[in-house]
């Protein structure tokens, strides 16, 4: 091999890998926040409107949603080639009701006081237009390692916004923040609680259902002003 096709080969590969490189980071950004599931697709609405009282809520039903995210999409995404395309629907809501089983029973296992708080919404993972929408709109035709990213970032982004609508509840309803979290990480997540306010007379609409769509609409509003501002600023 010669000098300058030894050189072109190693440009070839920096470029690949570089292209690579900028992929998976357009795949992680477009998850969490330029594609957001929950504030630019208004997907999976009921759940998070309903769970998200709480940080401690809002973060379980968050991390069970990106897990069922995660395994969904590389095991479809490893199937792809195998999988008929006239049925490819019913086997796809197989493969996450499966799934949602088996989280299920781990978190009945080992956070059972969490789980009993989530009840419904944690089977109902299976219904969300989140994990079918993924698992028909990219697992099922890009490669394992993009899945897995593509998976992560979307439950990411959920988990992010569910999280900050918790706190901002949580906050204006009861004065603290992240109380429930011993039902997640055990007992010596008590000393996490705060106590910022001391409220006589509690925001109590912050943490019933009004509360929710009217947080969901600041943090729509918050996400639509900065990415205004960062158009004008390019």
């Amino acid at each position: 091999m010669t000098s300058e096709s030894a050189l072109e080969k190693d440009a070839s590969l920096v470029e690949t890998h570089s292209h690579t490189q900028q992929h998976w980071y357009h795949i992680l950004v477009q998850g969490v926040w330029g594609n957001n599931a929950s504030l630019v697709q208004l997907l999976g609405l009921c759940p998070l409107l309903a769970v998200s009282n709480s940080v401690a809520n809002a973060l379980g039903l968050g991390l069970a949603t990106t897990v069922v995210l995660i395994a969904t999409n590389s095991v479809i995404s490893l199937f792809r080639r195998f999988i008929p395309q006239e049925i490819r629907i019913p086997i796809y809501v197989m493969i996450i009701a499966t799934t949602v089983t088996a989280v299920q029973f781990l978190m009945n296992a080992y956070t059972y006081s969490l789980y009993q708080t989530l009840g419904i919404f944690i089977p109902l993972i299976v219904t969300n237009c989140i994990v079918i929408g993924r698992a028909e709109a990219f697992a099922s035709k890009n490669s394992l390692g993009y899945s897995l990213l593509d998976g992560l970032a979307m439950g990411l982004g959920m988990t992010l916004t569910l999280v900050l609508l918790g706190a901002l509840r949580e906050f204006l309803g009861t004065g603290k923040l992240f109380y429930g979290l011993e039902n997640l990480f055990g007992e010596g997540a008590r000393s996490w609680h705060l106590d910022i306010l001391s409220l006589k007379t509690p925001f109590l609409i912050a943490i019933l259902p009004a509360g929710a769509f009217i947080g969901l609409a600041l943090l729509l509003a918050i996400k639509n002003v900065i990415d205004d501002k960062r158009k004008k600023n390019q």
